[in-house]
């Protein structure tokens, strides 16, 4: 997994902002402030996690092979390259 040595602001729709861990996937960094995301397989292959991305950048750790939408991210394979603003399936 690649790291950045940034954390960014986190703005989740509906439920409040986080910041990124460093060290961690968006899903992880989520997980770490009690934001629940439904998620599977963690690596981007089962699609369970798919975010729709409103605002921001992210960069995948490994390639995705679930089928995602131009507005949509799978948390479990990506880190923040900005801020964010995402919207979480409930």
């Amino acid at each position: 997994m690649s790291k950045t040595e940034d954390a960014f602001r986190i703005d989740v729709v509906d439920v409040g902002c986080v910041n990124s861990r460093p060290d961690k996937t968006l899903l992880e960094s989520l997980e770490a402030d009690n934001i629940p995301v439904h998620a599977h397989c963690r690596e981007g292959f089962c699609g369970a996690c798919r975010t729709k991305l409103l605002d921001g950048e992210v960069n995948y750790t490994t390639d995705p092979l679930a089928f995602i939408d131009d507005d949509e991210i799978l948390p479990c394979c990506c880190v923040p390259l900005s801020a964010l603003k995402i919207k979480v399936p409930l």
